[in-house]
């Protein structure tokens, strides 16, 4: 079997040339499979290798908006819907200047599995544009989203594909997005998630990654006899995820140290609690602000252009983007001391880290386990839109923790069955696969 998934992984290195962040997504997951391939030969036989690398649609268009000089200002869009076997397309959409069809494609081949683990009927997809929402005025924004969304409303729906936010697609920007679909298809039936509450949105939603993160995170310490309480916490940055990771934490007793955004991080040996925790929220969801200015405000100690990762700490969740854990920073974890990784940020270690990770006998969370709890929510989302109600707060608290509590499960028993319990990479890649494939066989060939 490891010769067919070699060379399967080399026909996606030929084909797909230049999208290394795709084919790093990809060997990070085949390179897990080949228990559950020998397992199973049936995968070979139907060929699920070959169509699980292959997008089911992959949608590339212009982006023509007017910014506040009145000049008319050109983006490229995307929209890749990866694999619909276990339900509707659903992913985020992710603006930032690095976006490129390579990481759309890497982030909707983590998505297939991320949704399968969260045991809700929801199929990979992901999307976004180059566009770069940092600095530009709410009128350019919604210039920019108004355009977006008349081209990308021909391909989503309720019943085909759900949107929802990513890195630069935050409550604004769904916002405009949302309010421009109604306009084109004049119905409401809450084809977004992650909406403000004011029309449809789902409590918990903005904090459910964050608080996902923790939850398996503290499955995977009860394991290990451990316990969050009295733990010193590492994150790397400060938006949705790593504020609400901190939330987090914070409630269960640990203590957070850390926080970064693009130029640097802090570092708060007394904690980042209290009245720093307010500070911190409305320094990046109401003024829009730079992490640096935490230290300023509180006099401790900045580093600009570096990571986090260097300081001592119990354990370590990674929060802010793909490839930030790189094998260096690996091993300072190791050498710290750390017991734990809880990645809530999509991919942010490397192959390679991860591999000194595991060889180390850290606890090591996945991605596409350990911050599923942000889709999971989304999926409770749908729930409610198509119920036309809404949960409590407390209700969808509940749900969400449970949906983590049975991923971790999940993760672990499937680590179990294949001989290396613990190992929540091959417990988690297996079983997101696993169920895909199966349904993907139940379907026919397409």
């Amino acid at each position: 079997m490891s010769e067919y998934v070699d060379r399967v992984y080399e026909k996606v290195l030929e084909k797909d040339a230049g999208q290394p962040e795709f084919h790093q997504a990809v060997k990070e997951v085949f390179n897990n499979l080949i228990p559950a391939l020998q397992k199973n030969p049936i995968y070979k036989k139907h060929k699920i290798l070959e169509r699980i690398v292959e997008p089911e649609r992959q949608i590339i268009f212009r982006v023509p908006w007017v910014d506040d000089n009145n000049q008319i200002q050109i983006n490229r869009g995307f929209r890749v819907q990866f694999n619909s076997a276990i339900g509707v397309y659903k992913g985020g959409l992710r603006f930032h200047p690095s976006v490129y069809i390579g990481i759309i494609k890497f982030l909707g081949f983590e998505q297939i599995f991320k949704n399968s683990l969260t045991g809700l009927p929801m199929g990979g997809a992901k999307g976004g544009s180059d566009f770069n929402p940092k600095g530009k005025s709410d009128m350019e924004v919604m210039s920019f989203c108004q355009s977006f969304m008349s081209e990308l409303y021909k391909y989503v729906g309720p019943e085909t594909d759900i949107p929802a936010g990513d890195i630069g697609v935050g409550a604004r920007e769904i916002g405009y997005l949302y309010g421009q679909y109604k306009q084109l298809v004049n119905r409401s039936n809450g084809v977004l998630t992650g909406k403000g509450l004011e029309y449809g949105g789902s409590l918990i939603r903005p904090e459910a990654t964050g608080y996902g993160s923790v939850y398996f995170a503290q499955e995977m310490l009860k394991v290990r006899g451990e316990e969050i309480k009295g733990k010193l916490c590492t994150i790397s940055g400060s938006g949705n995820v790593a504020q609400y990771t901190a939330e987090k934490l914070n409630q269960l007793g640990a203590k957070v140290v850390t926080l970064s955004d693009s130029d640097g991080y802090v570092y708060d040996p007394e904690g980042i609690s209290g009245e720093k925790f307010e500070y911190v929220l409305d320094l990046k969801q109401v003024r829009r602000g730079r992490i640096k200015e935490y230290a300023e405000e509180f006099n401790v100690e900045y580093r600009p252009k570096a990571r986090p990762w260097d300081i001592e700490c119990d354990l370590a969740f990674p929060s802010a983007t793909e490839n930030e854990i790189e094998k260096e920073d690996a091993e300072n974890l190791v050498d710290n001391g750390t017991i734990a990784v809880c990645e809530g940020a999509n991919m942010p270690s490397t192959n390679e880290a991860i591999d000194i990770f595991l060889d180390a006998g850290i606890a090591f969370g996945p991605g596409k386990a350990a911050n599923a709890g942000g889709v999971a929510t989304s999926g409770l989302e749908m729930a409610q839109n198509a119920m036309r109600l809404s949960w409590s707060r407390e209700e969808v608290d509940e749900r969400l923790h449970e949906i983590m509590i049975n991923i971790h499960k999940t993760t672990y028993e499937t680590s179990k069955e294949y001989g290396d319990p613990g190992n929540y990479v091959l417990g988690a890649n297996i079983a997101g696969f696993e169920k895909v494939a199966n349904a993907m066989i139940a379907q026919g060939h397409w």
